[in-house]
This record gives structure tokens, C-alpha cells and sequence, in this order.
């Protein structure tokens, strides 16, 4: 009995969890601007209809400018600090990385308003710089939790035998440590870019007149006619971030599996 109820309850949150995804592509293909059932007919041309907008192009330019930027500075900066946290010990470390991984655990929306009241008051000009320093803030911690498991997985030894061969610690940084956490980079700069692109708060409060892809479909939905091509573009959207997360995941495992350590838990 217990079991037969627990089946049907993972059964119902599966269904309200991406039943809206389901329905996505459905009223995607729809021949219909009304969003409602029963369907139409099917159709692609909502998916031809969104060439045709230089809004939309260049809402994407924006956001694949911002997700590719912010991806490589936050994946920068979390190896540095993975490698730093899982081989060094200095004064107040666990304070430091607290506050490094604090963005996980705080609403957006504050995190989104506090920026644009520092950069605003520092005279700073709203822009799609100012979007890549909010996304690389809140992407940094999500590189840190997936390198400091590559980094701790790493066997010494092999450092150390470098170390004793006569190579310096940027070279063996480079040659050794680098290739085995490769993985891992791959997969932080992926799950990073999939953040990125996706996010709405910042890039709403930050963006100024640059307008990116989540405020652009933020927008239009105040147009009826618009919704169908929101449909398609959400589809595309779903589908990208799927597949993307499916790389990072391969990358993820595949750096396991090279340095042996246990699966403690994944993206998928």
C-alpha cells in the first residue's frame, strides 16, 4: 500500500512538472493563435514567422553575447577558486567560500536590485556589460560546486611526480592538472551558458535599453497574436537547454569515471 501510494505520487509530480513542457510544443505546431483546445491543425509557419522579426534577432545576439561571456569569465574564475578551496587551506576559508557560494541561496530579485542600485550609484551606464557582471555572479557559484568535484577527485601523486621530473607549477597547472578537469570545464561552461541564457531577473534590471531573449519574450506576451511564435521559440528553447544538459552530464560522468571518484549525484 505504501508503495502503490508513492508510485502514484511520483507519478502526479511528474505530470505537473512537465506536462506544461508537453503542451509547449504542442500549441507550438498548432494552426491557431488562440491557445486553447481543441487543435486546429498543424502547422510550422510560427516557426518560419520568427525570422521575420529584427526584434527577435537581435534579443538573441544580445543573450548568446551575454550567456557566452558570462559562461567563460564565471568558469574563469571557478577554477581558480575550486583549486584554491580543494588544495590550499588560508586564513578564513570557510568564510570566504561561503560568501563566494552566498548567490545560491539568495532571491534574485535582491541580488538583482542591489546591483542596480551599486552600479547606478558608481555612474555605471546600463548595458549588456552590466548583464554579464550580474550573470557571471550568480553563474560563478554553479562552477564552483561542479570544478571543487573535479579538483577533489584529482590523485596528487601526479602533481607531486611532476613536481620531482622538474616541472614548474604553471606547467604542471598546464599539462597535467588542466587536461583531467577538462571534463568538468566543459561542463561548467555548459550548465553556466544554459543559466545564462535563460535567466529573466537580472537582465531585466540590468539590461537597460539591450534587451535579451527572456525580457524580449516577457514582452511580447502582452500581444495575443504573438503568443503562438512565443510558443515556437519557447519550444527551441526547451529543446536546446535539454541537449546542453545532456553534454554537461556526459562531461560530468565522463571526468568521474577518469579519475575514479563516486557519483555522488548529477544534473540529470
Amino acid at each position: 500500500m505504501k508503495g502503490g501510494g508513492f508510485r502514484i505520487y511520483a507519478i502526479c509530480y511528474l505530470i505537473f512538472l512537465y506536462a506544461p513542457i508537453i503542451i509547449l510544443p504542442l500549441f507550438a505546431f498548432n494552426d491557431a493563435t488562440v491557445i486553447a483546445f481543441p487543435l486546429s491543425g498543424f502547422t510550422t509557419k510560427w516557426f518560419a514567422e520568427m525570422t521575420t522579426q529584427p526584434a527577435l534577432g537581435q534579443a538573441v545576439k544580445n543573450s548568446l553575447i551575454i550567456a557566452v561571456s558570462a559562461s567563460v569569465l564565471a568558469t574563469t574564475l571557478g577554477v581558480f577558486a575550486a583549486r584554491a578551496s580543494t588544495r590550499y587551506d588560508f586564513p578564513f576559508k570557510g568564510g570566504i567560500m561561503g560568501l563566494i557560494m552566498l548567490p545560491l541561496v539568495l532571491p534574485e530579485i535582491i541580488v538583482a536590485v542591489s546591483l542596480l542600485v551599486v552600479l547606478l550609484g558608481l555612474g555605471v551606464n546600463l548595458s549588456i556589460l552590466t548583464v554579464i557582471l550580474g550573470h557571471v555572479l550568480i553563474c560563478t557559484p554553479f562552477t564552483i560546486a561542479i570544478l571543487s568535484s573535479a579538483f577533489q577527485s584529482l590523485d596528487r601523486s601526479l602533481e607531486e611526480a611532476a613536481y620531482d621530473l622538474g616541472e614548474t607549477a604553471v606547467s604542471t597547472f598546464r599539462l597535467i592538472i588542466l587536461p583531467l578537469v577538462m571534463p568538468g570545464i566543459i561542463s561548467s561552461l555548459l550548465i553556466s551558458f544554459t543559466i545564462s541564457l535563460d535567466e529573466f531577473i537580472i537582465a531585466f534590471f540590468l539590461a537597460g535599453t539591450e534587451v535579451t531573449l527572456p525580457v524580449y519574450i516577457f514582452s511580447q506576451f502582452r500581444f495575443p497574436q504573438a503568443v503562438p511564435v512565443i510558443m515556437a521559440l519557447g519550444t527551441i528553447l526547451v529543446g536546446m537547454s535539454i541537449l546542453l544538459l545532456t553534454i554537461a552530464e556526459y562531461f560530468r560522468r565522463r571526468g568521474l569515471a577518469r579519475s575514479g571518484a563516486k557519483d555522488t549525484g548529477g544534473f540529470l
